[in-house]
């Protein structure tokens, strides 16, 4: 390429990977992202390091597994220190921009200890996961802990929309036979039109705001991370996706008697909740999944507009595309609602990586069933722009391999690993269980998932005899051999180095061949040295004391 390569990053929220048309939905056609796949990998066995916001986008953005960079649940903040993707890049002179969210809360504590001025250069890169806010917007205004003031709301005011909450009473909510608003908080009033014409909801502002950045930023190098607050609750959509689909587009619950009648305890647990109680319930998914369809068909019609603009500006040649999620949504499935455990619907997502580089060409429209991890992406970006890689901050692989070599790799990753604190859940309170005990692990070999529960028997599912994970083998005793080869890969993985993270590998290689210049250690004599050293010691004159 005669240009710069750039990389636009697109991170839908709470999108499952199978509802999309290219994943094989049936009925929510999503033409643009299918064409991208066809320009790129597709892989069918992507997974994120936690099935919630905050965790997962932090480990997509650090390259790191939770357990290294500690940001276990929301809200919990990213510490001060913490190398993200944003600080690679910069690094080489590639500018790393955000437009949209991240759902990221600032080590402030740790900011004013260092004394980090927030509004400084360091601060704003500390507090946005190294990016710089080209456009933050995390939703939940103006109440949530992300951003009270995005500038979204004032969007929505200057064209006329004004209110204390313009995000809630217009984009999010809809409007009674009587004018009365009605909140779509309320699950009930999902099948209504967003209070808001289409082109000023949420979706095309920030498609806009990537458009913008692109204008801004020239021919790079750049990378534009372009994340989606949408298919997020709450859920509504405007018109006219409001109603593009109906109850004869929604797929039969994936779910058992049985499966309910000897959960598991924490899945129970779970089941037994408000949340997922509720979202067990056909009228709640009657209401809520036409509006997440489409949601999802919206941001399919911008990213078509998107790439069309990128085409007129002469970028998409020169610019690697990315599509992803950062965890789906269970919807009533296995009875559950939201995210959080590791069923498929949960912890897979859809990953779409169309490389424009002549070598990618090899493996155009190609579908990979390697397991991919979301740490991969960081690693990837860095090679990709032609950073060294790091191997003891960054814990993904790098995909490029897969992206221009047909052959499958010879050696891959074994598992898959995935981590959740549920200590903030009322199923720690269900189950008694202590705080530093409501931990999660899954590994994931392809076949069986397994599931260490601190506390309780693991959860084991055979995606092969059972690909809809209805029956949990866990208390088996014909998979003991399973059980006790995936715990141990969760053991292995929990005892690497997680945080040596200040040392490179060549620096330890070198450590590791002698001690530092001055310090002789272990040596007898003259000869002992001259045959450890190759070399004489140097001898010294007597000195006689001054003075």
């Amino acid at each position: 390429m005669t240009k710069p390569l750039n990389v636009l990053w697109i991170m839908a929220d709470q999108l499952r990977y199978d509802y999309l048309s290219c994943y094989g939905h049936p009925h929510l056609a999503t033409p643009n992202i299918d064409a991208l796949a066809r320009r790129g990998v597709r892989f069918t066995n992507a997974y994120v390091q936690s099935p919630i916001c905050g965790p997962s986008r932090m480990s997509s953005y650090t390259g790191r597994y939770c357990l290294s960079h500690g940001s276990t649940w929301n809200g919990v903040p990213l510490r001060v220190g913490e190398p993200t993707l944003g600080d690679h890049l910069r690094a080489i002179g590639v500018r790393p921009a955000l437009v949209g969210k991240t759902h990221m809360v600032a080590d402030r504590e740790g900011m004013a200890w260092l004394g980090i001025e927030p509004g400084s250069v360091i601060g704003v890169t500390r507090a946005e996961c190294g990016f710089e806010p080209f456009e933050r917007d995390d939703g939940l205004h103006p109440f949530g802990p992300y951003d009270p003031d995005p500038d979204y709301d004032a969007f929505l005011r200057k064209n006329g929309f004004d209110s204390a909450n313009p995000w809630e009473d217009f984009a999010n909510s809809g409007v009674g036979d009587d004018g009365e608003l009605l909140s779509a908080w309320l699950l009930k009033y999902s099948h209504l039109p967003a209070n808001v014409p289409e082109p000023l909801s949420e979706t095309p502002y920030m498609t806009s705001r990537a458009m913008d950045f692109m204008r801004d930023a020239g021919e790079g190098p750049w990378l534009c991370h372009l994340s989606y607050i949408k298919p997020h609750w709450p859920y509504i959509v405007p018109a006219p996706y409001h109603d593009m689909y109906g109850p004869s587009h929604i797929l039969p619950p994936v779910r058992s008697a049985a499966e309910r009648a000897g959960a598991h305890p924490l899945l129970e647990a779970y089941m037994r909740s408000r949340i997922c109680a509720t979202f067990s319930r056909d009228d709640v998914r009657e209401r809520v999944i036409p509006a997440y369809m489409g949601l999802i068909k919206q941001i399919d019609d911008q990213l078509g507009l998107l790439f069309d603009f990128m085409a007129s500006r002469g970028l998409i040649d020169n610019t690697m595309i990315v599509f992803t999620s950062d965890h789906g949504d269970y919807l009533g499935d296995h009875w559950m609602g939201e995210k959080e455990l590791f069923h498929e619907q949960s912890v897979k997502v859809p990953l779409i990586i169309a490389d424009p580089r002549p070598l990618a060409d090899a493996t155009r429209g190609m579908v990979r069933a390697e397991l991919v991890e979301a740490i991969d992406l960081a690693p990837t970006f860095l090679g990709a722009f032609g950073g060294s890689p790091k191997p003891h901050i960054l814990e993904g692989r790098d995909l490029t391999g897969l992206l221009h070599d047909a052959a499958a790799p010879r050696e891959w990753r074994r598992v898959a690993i995935s981590e959740y604190d549920y200590a903030v859940r009322v199923a720690r309170q269900m189950l008694g269980v202590a705080q530093e005990d409501a931990r999660l692990i899954m590994a994931f070999d392809g076949r069986y998932k397994y599931i260490h529960v601190e506390g309780f028997r693991p959860i084991l599912f055979d995606l092969q005899a059972d690909p809809q994970e209805l029956t949990d083998l866990g208390a088996d005793p014909a998979c003991s051999d399973v059980r006790d080869r995936l715990a141990d890969e969760i053991a292995q993985w929990a005892r690497r180095h997680h945080n040596k993270i200040t040392v490179t590998r060549e620096r330890i290689d070198a450590m590791s061949k002698g001690e530092p210049s001055g310090v002789v250690i272990g040596v007898w004599d003259e000869a002992h040295y001259r045959q450890v050293f190759g070399r004489d010691f140097a001898a010294r004159r007597h000195l006689k004391p001054q003075g």
